[in-house]
């Protein structure tokens, strides 16, 4: 008779500050990197980070709450396998991720141009588009008095 498997599905709630140490606990505990994907959901990014025992099957989600303009770090210099994951994150949810350690720059989907961030909602990505404007007139005038 075959053995019933029942794996745990565990969603473990986390501040963005725990993520890279909450990282590390996984991957010392030997579990498996199995997927990073990113959500909009109540004017936020949901990130979700799950490892799986190899044994039991077990299945743990990392949950991170980021807005906006939060800048996520990045988890590629402890798994590098979540580069895939990250610059997806970043170019279909415009996620804001910090020092990936191969980032493809919007460019792994090479969607059409203008069609940044195409997963997040219209109203959102306007908002976004917006404050990157805002940031580049900013620095563009940061810039002109330095130079003075």
């Amino acid at each position: 008779m075959e053995k019933v498997l029942n794996p745990k599905n565990e969603i473990v709630e986390i501040e963005l500050n725990q993520l890279l140490l909450k990282v590390l606990e996984m991957k010392k505990a030997g579990l498996r990197f199995s997927q990073a994907c990113a959500a909009w959901i109540n004017d936020r990014y949901e990130l979700s980070y799950s490892w799986v025992n190899n044994e039991t099957f077990d299945l743990t989600t990392l949950r991170v709450y980021a807005g906006l303009e939060t800048i996520v770090p990045s988890i590629t210099e402890l798994i590098p396998t979540a580069v895939f994951y990250e610059n997806e994150m970043a170019e279909m949810y415009d996620v804001k991720i910090d020092m990936m350690n191969l980032d493809f720059k919007h460019r792994l989907y090479r969607l059409k141009e203008g069609l940044d961030a195409p997963l997040l909602p219209e109203d959102v990505r306007e908002k976004s588009e917006a404050l990157k404007a805002g940031q580049r007139e900013a620095a563009k005038e940061a810039e002109e008095k330095e130079a003075k």
